[in-house]
């Protein structure tokens, strides 16, 4: 060993120990989700394949494959020589019994995901079996997570990015992977002791053990009924790999950590506090054996889930208990629109059309409708007869680039304190927009005006040079600020962007569109502005920084048609944070 000490039990194990559940009943776990880890994933995948039958298959899924080669569909070579229709393999019945590895899963369409996704619930592709082990593989950030229907039918969820590489602490891969079972369990059975009259590796039936894991999904926040089967089935697993018949304690709590730890999105509901007795109340009866009365002993799913709770990852603990849990897989945050385009992006299933205008030929597509018909059409000048309706032009996929437009209002004395929770959001927006298609925007409306004082950008510089000094005071032109905001993220749009509105202002305008300082107007004029920016279809969030948020604010927010955050003193980071969690809506 080296100085740095043997790795510790921790993603890496659950890795492995998944690993092995999987090459054991891929049918019943369908496989895992592994994010980030570099040569740690590769060992994974490496130890999951060597744990398939000897010969078993290994394929892989680019994320941007088409139904043929997914599905199996026309094999054009051989039709074209034959004269008559010819049907190949996809990839998926060519990994029978097997491995699929889906790089960059994150990037896959719902489209591809969602046939993938039938292809493990029917166990076949066109009437021939296909039983495959899945790993999915997420490189995405922090924003992006594979596809719904494909994480949904995926038993483990392992998150591979803090771990660090046993090679560097002189441990081979093989003695991790032989040891590994036999230290997570034992590191489970370090949890909790289990209720008096119970003992730890007590045989448990199928029926009080699916009840169990229901119970725990449910304390859990986990809204998937599939997640209890999948953990059903990973205790089936350890259970037979320990040499046991039945499944016994220590299987369901490592079945728990393994499969609904990850999915986890809230912490259990504290138990009811119990009824005080009235003063008046008679003592309770004494024992008549004179011995101290024990505890009741608790529901086996208390059980399970205190020591499922105890053996869970520390950052799953502060996740959960700062109300962060996991998001819905395949929730977009900050992304922007998905939209067609005939040029550029990714690639995406060829449709009929004729090939102008600026629009690409898909050659093999094309090749590929005409091949069945060759010996039914009349002979011409080629070997290949096409026809027009033969002819298929290629598509693409682009995500519109987003734009966070923040409108600031630096009227009043607190203009300076909101200017710097505004200048610190666009800051942290800003130091996220290298990793995500984003650009960021300024307007700050004070007195009778409102001005662009930063047009969007990705530069922090430039940021923080336009917002080193702003002059606040006057005025709250609030419907010249929202009409202005409004401007810039159509004309953004108009550009091919999605724009995103944040006000900051406590929402009591006293500057008219004229310019005048009746209130009833420039209320009446806020909220014609508030109106126009819900009408145009424009995300927003309304941030009401006002001591004591009043309802002017909210009724601004719901003519907007956005969402209401009353954030009195929120400083740089609660207002990024309310931000993102909006734009995750």
């Amino acid at each position: 060993m080296s100085a740095e000490g043997p790795v510790q039990p921790g993603a890496l194990d659950d890795a492995m120990l998944a690993a092995r559940l999987c090459a054991f009943d891929p049918a019943g776990l369908g496989g895992m989700i592994l994010r980030g880890g570099g040569e740690l994933r590769d060992a994974v995948v490496a130890a999951l394949r060597d744990a398939l039958p000897d010969g078993a298959p290994m394929r892989r899924i680019p994320a941007h494959v088409d139904d043929d080669a997914l599905l199996g569909g026309l094999d054009l070579g051989a039709t074209l020589a034959l004269g008559r229709p010819v049907r190949q393999a996809g990839v998926l019945a060519a990994a029978d019994g097997g491995l699929v590895v889906l790089p960059m899963a994150e990037r896959m369409s719902d489209a591809t995901a969602a046939r993938i996704a039938s292809v493990l619930d029917a166990g076949s592709v066109e009437g021939t079996a296909v039983r495959v082990a899945v790993v999915a593989l997420d490189d995405g950030v922090e924003e992006e997570e594979p596809p719904h229907a494909l994480v949904e039918r995926l038993a483990f969820r392992i998150d591979l990015s803090d771990c660090r590489s046993p090679a560097k602490a002189g441990v081979q891969w093989r003695d991790l992977d032989d040891h590994t079972l036999r230290s997570q369990t034992e590191t489970s059975a370090a949890g909790p002791r289990p209720a008096p009259g119970k003992e730890t590796g007590g045989k448990i039936a199928d029926s009080e053990v699916l009840a169990t894991l229901a119970a725990a999904s449910l304390a859990l926040g986990i809204d998937s009924a599939r997640a209890p089967l999948f953990a059903l089935r990973a205790a089936r697993a350890l259970a037979a790999l320990a040499g046991r018949e039945a499944i016994a304690e220590e299987d369901v709590i490592l079945a728990v950590r393994l499969v609904l730890g990850p999915r986890a999105t809230r912490f259990p509901a504290p138990p009811e506090a119990e009824q005080e007795l009235p003063e008046d109340a008679p003592p309770p009866p004494e024992s008549d054996s004179g011995e101290e009365e024990q505890g009741e002993p608790k529901p086996p799913e208390d059980v399970v889930l205190e020591a499922a709770l105890a053996s869970l990852p520390r950052d799953v603990l502060e996740k959960l208990a700062a109300g962060r849990g996991r998001r819905r897989a395949g929730a977009a945050r900050g992304k922007g629109e998905r939209r067609k385009s005939m040029q550029r992006g990714r690639p995406m299933s060829a449709r009929v059309g004729v090939p102008r205008g600026g629009l690409r030929l898909s050659l093999v597509d094309t090749l590929r409708a005409a091949a069945p018909w060759q010996t039914l059409r009349d002979r011409g000048d080629g070997p290949i007869r096409i026809r027009r309706d033969d002819l298929r032009i290629r598509r693409f996929e682009t995500r519109a680039e987003t734009l966070t437009i923040f409108a600031v209002d630096a009227s009043g004395s607190a203009a300076a304190a909101r200017l710097a929770e505004a200048k610190g959001a666009v800051e942290l927006l800003l130091a996220e927009a290298y990793v995500k298609r984003a650009q960021v925007a300024l307007v700050a409306f004070r007195g009778t005006t409102a001005e662009i004082l930063l047009p969007p950008t990705r530069s922090l510089t430039r940021a923080r040079r336009a917002l080193a000094e702003l002059p606040g005071g006057g005025g709250t032109p609030l419907s010249i600020g929202l009409d202005t905001a409004r401007e810039l993220a159509e004309a953004a749009r108009a550009r091919g962007r999605t724009p995103f509105i944040v006000v900051l202002t406590d929402g009591r305008a006293n500057i008219a569109a004229d310019g005048s300082t009746v209130r009833e107007r420039a209320e009446q004029d806020a909220e014609h502005a508030a109106r126009a920016i819900g009408q145009a279809g424009i995300g927003a969030a309304f941030v009401d920084t006002s001591a004591r948020p009043r309802p002017e604010g909210a009724r601004l927010a719901l003519a907007m048609g956005a969402r209401y955050l009353p954030l009195p003193r929120a400083d740089a980071a609660t207002m990024h944070r309310a931000v993102a969690a909006v734009q995750a809506a």
